[in-house]
């Protein structure tokens, strides 16, 4: 056998070595990373069937404020810092306006009072654990503030959705 051979059979091996080495690292890689997410998903998915809530009582007063209650009825809590990711829809009729209505996603903000549409929480009953976090069975208070103003003698509906898309929704009258 020739070196020429010998030296071919070699390098064609250590091809096929470093190609296994490769395949093999980039397999459990991939392995890893597809764990990881189906983990991220299944706990996405635990915390869903754990949340939910519930709206109590909508009242409006002077025809642009809102106070809406809600319930944890669940068993997942949700944190201060998830407030700003709390959603709040309204749906109303505006005052003056002739089979004009308005349908609002409304923010959160930490301003009390609330500026024009925005959201604050005013307070959450009983909050002796994790305070200012929205605890199970826990009641929070929120204050929703609206421009234009809502038509007296309406209906309209309000919709609060959690950071993980778990949703309450109520109609209120004026």
């Amino acid at each position: 056998m020739s070196f020429g051979t010998i030296f071919a059979t070699i390098v064609f091996v250590a091809i096929l070595i470093f190609s296994s080495y490769l395949l093999a690292t980039s397999t459990i890689f991939m392995m890893n990373t597809l764990s990881q997410s189906f983990k991220k998903a299944n706990d996405m998915q635990n915390g869903k069937l754990k949340t939910e809530i519930e709206i109590v009582n909508v009242s409006v007063s002077d025809a642009q404020n809102i106070t809406v209650v809600i319930n944890n009825t669940g068993k997942t809590k949700i944190l201060n810092d998830d407030f700003k990711y709390i959603d709040v829809f309204v749906y109303y009729d505006i005052v003056g306006a002739a089979e004009r209505y308005t349908f609002k996603w409304i923010p959160y903000t930490e301003t009390y009072p609330p500026e024009n549409d925005h959201w604050t929480v005013v307070s959450i009953s009983p909050d002796s654990v994790n305070p200012r976090n929205f605890d199970p069975d826990e009641q929070m208070k929120i204050w929703i503030r609206v421009l234009p103003r809502i038509e007296n003698g309406t209906t309209g509906w309000i919709k609060v959705v959690t950071p993980n898309g778990i949703s309450a929704s109520s109609y209120f009258f004026t």
